[in-house]
């Protein structure tokens, strides 16, 4: 039995609540972009681990298989309803998250969670039960400390963005719903959907519910909020066939010292033909866009991981932790230490 939820006229099962809260309280192009992703998935199992606990998930591919057969590839999120947890991709390093945030992994890679205690990890597969599913799974594991609650799901879709070679996006992020309308709307349909599926007699693909839609896009436009030249063409210059395989070597390579003759190679054009894409689509040069991209991703690293400033500033392309300090204090008027003081989720 497939878990997708197939109904695109699907609503969301709150009365009342809206088919998509803006964290700015109006639209935008990207607002306007995300609406337009196809996308289909379902909140798939519950899990209530104890400190100390830590697993590994299985593979993209497997994960897939097994959520969305025929498919080698899917979105996955994670929503801590309550608890502190941490999760990794590959020997990354650990994404810290609380009650009230979303973990996504936009393209579905294979990962390890863990709560505060040191644990060994174990395989998901040897805690969760295997499917078919005929009611939502929940996973019970670790020992007798803290309780962290966590809701997963999945998503499927073809769209650009979540294409594994271009790389928008980092492997795991941590969004944080602003307080307000956003975070109530996320915690409200999140408990409504779980009560729908564990009544479900067919299992959690019978709820009828958009959420994980709705969810997946209300925290990308949070995410992207600062990503740069988000109101010109920034999702535009992902399918121009210019720009494309430039920002695909640039996004998976931030730390590589780019020079503009670097990124024309990349894209198989001209510097100045490059540089004009760049300009007329993303409204700023090759090397501004990458300066922006950094601080971009520098603050993901600030927020929910522990890496040091120096190491973040390595991370994504600078040498020298003044360097990177100084880029930063000039982009969000703080430095790398006091913004991280309050902005870091493990807080």
């Amino acid at each position: 039995m497939s878990l997708v939820q197939r109904s695109p006229a699907d609503h969301d099962c709150v009365t009342g609540a809206p088919d998509r809260v803006t964290t700015s309280g109006r639209d935008d192009p990207v607002t306007d972009a995300l609406r337009q992703l196809r996308l289909q998935g379902a909140i798939f199992l519950r899990a209530e681990y104890r400190d100390p606990w830590s697993y590994q998930s299985l593979t993209g591919p497997e994960t897939a298989g097994i959520l969305r057969p025929g498919t080698d590839r899917v979105i996955l999120f994670h929503v801590v309803a309550d608890g502190t947890c941490w999760i990794s991709v590959g020997e990354g390093e650990r994404h810290w998250a609380r009650a009230g945030d979303v973990i996504v992994l936009p393209y579905g890679d294979q990962h390890t969670m863990g709560g505060v205690g040191d644990a060994q990890a174990v395989a998901l597969e040897s805690i969760m039960q295997a499917p078919p599913w005929t009611r939502m799974p929940v996973i019970r594991h670790g020992r007798d400390g803290e309780q962290t609650d966590i809701v997963c799901g999945f998503l499927h879709s073809h769209d650009v963005l979540f294409d594994p070679v271009l790389r928008v996006f980092p492997p795991v992020f941590v969004v944080r719903p602003p307080d307000g309308p956003a975070a109530e709307w996320v915690r409200a349909n999140v408990a409504y959907a779980l009560t729908q599926a564990e009544a479900s007699p067919l299992g959690p693909d019978a709820v009828p519910t958009r959420l994980p839609e709705l969810l997946l896009t209300e925290v990308l436009g949070i995410h992207l909020a600062s990503a740069p030249a988000i109101d010109t063409g920034w999702l535009a210059a992902l399918q121009d066939p210019v720009l494309r395989p430039a920002l695909a070597a640039l996004h998976s390579d931030p730390q590589r010292r780019w020079t503009v003759p670097d990124l024309a190679a990349a894209s198989a054009s001209s510097r100045s033909l490059l540089d004009q894409r760049f300009r007329e689509v993303l409204g700023r040069s090759p090397i501004r866009y990458l300066t922006e991209w950094r601080m971009h991703l520098a603050e993901d690293l600030l927020a929910t991981t522990d890496l040091g400033v120096a190491a973040i500033a390595r991370r994504i392309g600078y040498d020298a932790e003044e360097a990177f300090s100084r880029a930063f204090k000039r982009s969000h008027g703080s430095s790398p230490a006091p913004w991280r003081a309050q902005h870091h989720l493990r807080g």
